[in-house]
């Protein structure tokens, strides 16, 4: 006999209504608000731009408050929508700053939609999202991202072209109350006197003027203080690697440097880093729109790789990071993978050359032996030494030709990159070049046309890391001097060699082959496609003569859909993305292909096909 009363519960309130009345999770609250305060700094600007309502059931009581309340509603309430907006991302990310402004901003503009559009709704959703703010303050807590004075100038110049397109919006907002038929030109000089707190151009009837005046005088205001703010408050520049940081590192890598070809890397000037309690064992990072890159695995000790790994992972809570690791081992992604519960996926294969299996001999090789035996028959030779044999005046050559035979503005590479050549800490690397005698050269560089330079890997290795030659020498550059090291490595107690990192390899290898299924053809379909903007077929086929063994590198990431974000901050890193303004009064010239960093994830190449001839036959 069952002894259920159906009536026992009627006073309980359902599971539903239990879970509406506790409201959101407090983890995803920062991004809920964000996502709010976007929409509520929209409503703000629509309600400061567009007229009132004159039906509100409120009208009235609003019409007894003096009468220029009205324009200065307008102008608040365009102010406090524009801030929200830039607060948006920030209140994801979980940053203080974000929230302290955001609860003075959302009552600010709650109360400007009720003065001006007499809007309830505003008003409520305003209180909603200040009541979510303040009960989960805890959850708030990201520190600022290191920053630097250049942001006040990139917010001046955006805030600029933003309050013009949206002063434009505002002085065309009134159709049936302006005077005349103003022309762009005009309702743009009035723009950007508005900004100003002057008179432009355009009339209007009525206290229109009043509003769109106050409006633009608002928004010039706002660009104004954000960028004195921004210019004036104490500065936090992007992290650099400290001398006493570079020490341990180069302690580390005496010790444990054979582990990884990229473990040289970590000694970029540019980068921060992260020891592990024991001082073991170090991580280093820099942080790119917001996205904590790391590269290559943690430098020392495998055994303290874990307390290095949970530093890093620390740094990126404490400040809202989004945590990725570009170009790590198999080993390295299983231990991340397996310390921090983040993902991994292949993202190319490291070419790497066993000196002691190397030849030139052999049916494989006859294009690379014939074309190494034409350029020297054309009177090139070659150098390979360390940077501690080479003199002063060697290197002040070498420096000078890498940085005038580089084909683009910006230094390119990162995460396989060192960034310098020739550097007195940097005596163990090792450099080759090319050089020819000619008649009549005029060359700042004398008989110098090629260089390559390697890093350390550990003792008995080397990786290459620069690629530059002089556009007039013969093509084939790059294959005489790679063979050139090789076959001085002996020499230099070198046993394998690291050449260039091949993005998506093995897609481009498996898709050739017979057999293969329709997905990975249309893949490798498109990579070849892309390969007329990137590298990334050719740079293969480039690697492919030399006869390498193929290592695995690897992406380490938290969701897949970090993965778009770490892709634009990982090419902003090396130097294929710059947000930099333009240089408008520049010449417009069109830069030469050139392959800056031999282990850049993705070679840019000319829109012709004239890259990919000169990497294959270079």
């Amino acid at each position: 006999m069952s002894s259920r009363i159906d009536g026992d519960k009627s006073g309980q309130v359902p599971s539903g209504v239990r879970r509406i009345l506790r409201g959101p999770r407090p983890e995803s609250v920062p991004g809920l608000v964000g996502t709010a305060v976007t929409i509520v700094g929209l409503l703000d600007i629509a309600a400061g731009v567009f007229p009132r309502f004159r039906h509100s059931r409120i009208h009235a009581v609003t019409e007894v408050l003096p009468g220029s309340l009205g324009p200065f509603a307008a102008a608040l309430s365009i102010s406090a929508g524009v801030l929200l907006l830039l607060l948006a991302h920030g209140l994801k990310r979980r940053k203080r700053r974000a929230w302290r402004a955001a609860v003075v901003l959302l009552p600010a503009g709650a109360v400007a939609q009720f003065t001006y559009r007499h809007s309830i709704a505003g008003v409520v959703i305003a209180a909603l999202l200040l009541a979510l703010l303040l009960r989960h303050h805890r959850e708030f807590k990201a520190l600022p991202d290191p920053r630097s004075r250049w942001k006040a100038l990139a917010n001046f110049v955006l805030m600029s072209a933003g309050s013009i397109g949206l002063g434009l919006v505002i002085v065309n907002s009134h159709p049936g109350r302006v005077i005349g038929r103003p022309g762009i030109y005009e309702q743009i000089t009035h723009v950007v006197y508005g900004l100003f707190g002057f008179e432009g151009p355009v009339d209007y009837a009525g206290r229109v003027s009043w509003t769109v005046g106050y409006s633009l005088g608002a928004l010039g205001m706002l660009t104004a203080l954000t960028t004195i703010y921004l210019a004036l408050r104490p500065e936090h520049p992007a992290a650099r690697l400290t001398a006493d940081d570079e020490a341990k590192l180069r302690e580390l890598l005496a010790r444990h440097g054979g582990r990884d070809s990229l473990g040289h890397f970590a000694l970029r000037r540019d980068k921060a880093v992260v020891f592990s309690p024991s001082g073991k064992a170090a991580v280093t990072y820099r942080v790119v729109s917001g996205v904590m890159l790391a590269s290559g695995d943690p430098i020392g000790d495998v055994e303290a790789w874990p307390g290095a790994i949970e530093r890093f992972m620390e740094e990126a809570k404490a400040h809202s990071w989004t945590p990725a690791v570009m170009g790590c081992s198999e080993t390295g992604g299983e231990v991340w993978t397996r310390e921090t519960g983040l993902d991994a996926l292949e993202l190319g294969d490291e070419a790497i050359v066993d000196v002691k299996d190397f030849s030139l001999t052999g049916r494989a090789m006859r294009n690379v032996r014939q074309m190494v035996k034409r350029i020297e028959r054309n009177g090139y030779t070659t150098k390979v030494r360390r940077v501690a044999d080479l003199t002063e005046e060697e290197l002040e050559q070498v420096r000078g030709a890498a940085e005038a035979w580089r084909g683009t503005d910006t230094e390119r590479g990162f995460s396989m990159a060192l960034g310098r050549v020739g550097d007195p800490e940097d005596g163990d690397c090792i450099i080759a070049t090319a050089h020819r005698t000619e008649e009549g050269d005029t060359s700042p560089f004398g008989d110098l046309k090629a260089i390559q330079h390697f890093v350390p890997w550990g003792k008995d290795g080397m990786s290459l890391e620069l690629m530059r030659r002089d556009r007039a020498a013969d093509p084939g550059m790059n294959e005489l001097l790679i063979v050139a090291s090789l076959e001085a490595a002996p020499s230099l107690g070198i046993e394998r060699v690291s050449l260039n990192f091949a993005m998506f390899r093995s897609a481009l290898a498996r898709g050739e082959k017979i057999g293969a299924g329709p997905v990975l053809r249309m893949w490798r379909n498109l990579l070849v496609f892309l390969s007329r903007w990137f590298q990334i077929e050719s740079l293969y086929k480039f690697n492919a003569k030399f006869r390498p063994r193929w290592e695995p590198r690897f992406v380490v990431f938290r969701s897949t859909g970090d993965l778009p974000r770490i892709g634009f901050a990982a090419m902003q890193a090396e130097g294929f993305v710059t947000l930099a303004l333009p240089r408008l009064f520049a010449a417009r010239r069109r830069p030469k292909p050139v392959r800056d960093c031999a282990h850049a994830h993705l070679q840019p190449a000319a829109p012709a096909k004239a890259p990919e001839r000169e990497v294959q036959a270079a």
